[in-house]
């Protein structure tokens, strides 16, 4: 098997004799669903970042590792009789030609929010099917252990299928400046309830992104490495300077922060 060509078969072969209880490796014996959670993680954000790059050779590797992830949990649903890597196969084979009708069946989808509309209605369909037809939130299964950003947008979404939403982004500003209010009202009083505002305002911004097309996790992420970058430049002429970072003034500081966004502006 060694000698044969890369395939799903062969690097299945190589998850069971890693996996195997005599001569397999220590580590992987060991794992459990669990305890490779946080490995999944770690490699779907590798994967992300490699996009974000835009290393492709990169992101062949870490394509790679994320795929392992998936053989590996379907090599512990086998050897517990849960599930194997045929079966997960099989379930993703029929639930994507089941949510598009429109290419596999004969239903006439022609825009996005008709196709948007059916693909969250299946959606709904597998979750009250999952609980046996009872009664069942909107929101069940939406994951907790995802982003707050995340989660915010993707309940805000659900809420939207049903028509519990702002008519547009305008009311969405509207609720964002509410929020700013009462966040300031809390500064000024006891701030008892400074944090539970703070959180609402981050939801009512998470709104706005939602009506403007944009993912909110996104644009935080681009956020965070374009602030990274212009303070990486900021260093850098504290540095040329001479002078100990602690040792320039916030009015200095300013200044070179309008250097960094004018340099890291014009290299665009």
């Amino acid at each position: 098997m060694l000698d044969a060509k890369p395939s799903m078969d062969k690097l299945r072969w190589i998850l069971s004799q890693l996996r195997d209880p005599e001569t397999g490796c220590p580590w992987d014996i060991k794992q459990d669903f669990a305890s490779i959670v946080p490995h999944t993680i770690e490699e779907a954000y590798e994967v992300a970042q490699a996009i974000a790059d835009q290393d492709y050779s990169e992101l062949e590797k870490e394509l790679g590792d994320l795929l392992f992830q998936v053989v590996f949990y379907s090599q512990l649903g086998q050897e517990e009789k849960r599930f194997d890597f045929d079966s997960v196969v099989a379930a993703i084979c029929e639930k994507l030609i089941r949510r598009h009708p429109h290419v596999f069946g004969g239903s006439n989808l022609t825009t996005d929010a008709d196709i948007k509309a059916n693909w969250e209605n299946e959606k709904a369909k597998e979750r009250q099917a999952k609980n046996n037809d009872a009664p069942i939130s909107i929101l069940a299964d939406i994951p907790q252990a995802l982003p707050a950003l995340s989660r915010a947008n993707k309940i805000q979404k659900r809420c939207a299928h049903v028509g519990f939403d702002w008519d547009n982004i305008n009311q969405c500003f509207e609720k964002v400046e509410e929020e700013v209010s009462e966040v300031k009202a809390e500064l000024a009083g006891n701030s008892q309830h400074l944090a539970e505002e703070l959180g609402d305002l981050l939801f009512a911004v998470v709104n706005v992104c939602r009506h403007a097309k944009y993912d909110p996790e996104a644009l935080l992420r681009d956020a965070n490495e374009k602030f990274a970058k212009r303070f990486n430049h900021v260093e850098s002429q504290v540095a040329e300077s001479g002078k100990a970072f602690e040792k320039h003034g916030l009015d200095e500081l300013e200044q070179l922060w309008q250097v960094a966004k004018r340099e890291t502006k014009a290299h665009r």
